[in-house]
């Protein structure tokens, strides 16, 4: 590791409060422990729990260090010991509970994956933290099968669009709601048969009217709040709801008698503070699974709406936070592949 640089340049919290309190600043370069890779960042997803952890409501766990940015990729430049499963010169992307917003970073080696032989850098980058979440979600905790419905809140977000890219490729049907026509239009396009402008329309009546009376098998929620007693309503006969962030609040009130009579499961999760050994087996499991289907075509990557040089991270940050962007956010750090 002699031709590495001693210091890289990264993105920190000054303090918590609006975009502005990101700037850039001039730390080592980390040592990959035991099991861990360094990796040379070509490129950093941008996400919504990165705006939480600004605001200072989402703290990174003990341990781990305080520059944001869950997800990243480029090439493999330093191994810790113990690591024979990746080599340096590698080109991965990776899920990790910090660091992202650097030139470089180090990830656990059982939670990189090979960057995808059609994708580029940049999408492979985009990649970790909401496959992740959608796969443990929609796919392990909610079992959703081929022919079943899945409905996606939020379809024009990050989690929300990879879920309407990973449900088509399962054989599933997908509604999605949304809050415009333009962001509508953008999740007919990526695979939805059908979406809800959630601003003028009921999504219940509309899910059922979809399907028929039957109601959604499965139902990715990024809102709570008053969401879920409408989840409820809009749920199929055995059901699963899975609730995985709370934008529209943490109560709600709910009506317990249609989850016992429609057998419903409502399950929440959340993905950054699981051990590196579920995180890994997550990995392990999109590798086998899912990674198949981008190679076959069958699968291609959530569309990237903006990219931002690291040190403009705090403009990437006013854009998420504007609720205007469709799919992923992406830091350009290094020379993308």
């Amino acid at each position: 590791m002699s031709r590495l640089p001693q210091a890289m340049t990264v993105v920190e919290i000054r303090e918590p409060g609006p975009p502005r309190a990101l700037r850039t600043a001039h730390r080592p370069l980390p040592a990959p422990g035991p099991g861990e890779v360094l990796i040379k960042v070509a490129a950093a997803g941008v996400n919504r729990p990165d705006v939480m952890q600004r605001q200072g409501a989402y703290p990174p766990p003990a341990g781990v260090t305080d520059i944001p940015g869950l997800e990243l990729a480029g090439e493999v430049v330093g191994l810790g010991t113990g690591v024979s499963s990746r080599t340096v010169g590698e080109q991965v992307c990776a899920l990790v509970a910090g660091g992202g917003y650097a030139e470089y970073a180090t990830a656990p080696a059982v939670q990189c994956l090979p960057v995808p032989k059609s994708l580029t850098i940049e999408e492979a980058a985009a990649l970790p933290e909401t496959f992740f979440t959608v796969y443990l979600n929609v796919f392990e905790r909610a079992a959703l099968a081929p022919g079943e419905t899945l409905l996606a809140h939020g379809g024009a977000s990050g989690i929300g669009t990879t879920a309407i890219l990973l449900a088509k490729a399962n054989g599933s049907r997908v509604l999605a709601t949304a809050g415009s026509a333009r962001k509508c239009a953008a999740c007919i396009e990526l695979g939805a048969e059908r979406a809800i402008n959630y601003r003028d329309e009921d999504f219940v009546a509309e899910v059922q009217s979809a399907t028929a009376g039957k109601g959604a098998d499965v139902i990715l929620d990024i809102v709570g709040g008053s969401y879920v007693a409408r989840n409820v309503a809009a749920a199929a006969v055995e059901g699963r709801i899975a609730l995985i962030a709370l934008l529209g609040g943490a109560r709600a009130e709910v009506d317990l008698r249609p989850i016992l009579v429609k057998r419903l499961k409502l399950m929440g999760a959340t993905l950054r503070p699981q051990s590196i050994d579920s995180k890994g087996k997550l990995a392990q499991a999109l590798l086998t699974r899912v990674w198949p289907w981008f190679d076959s075509g069958r699968l291609r990557a959530p569309p990237i709406y903006a990219r931002f040089p690291l040190s403009e991270a705090w403009r990437a940050h006013e854009l998420m936070e504007s609720d205007e962007h469709i799919g992923k956010i992406v830091l350009q750090v290094g020379a993308s592949g």
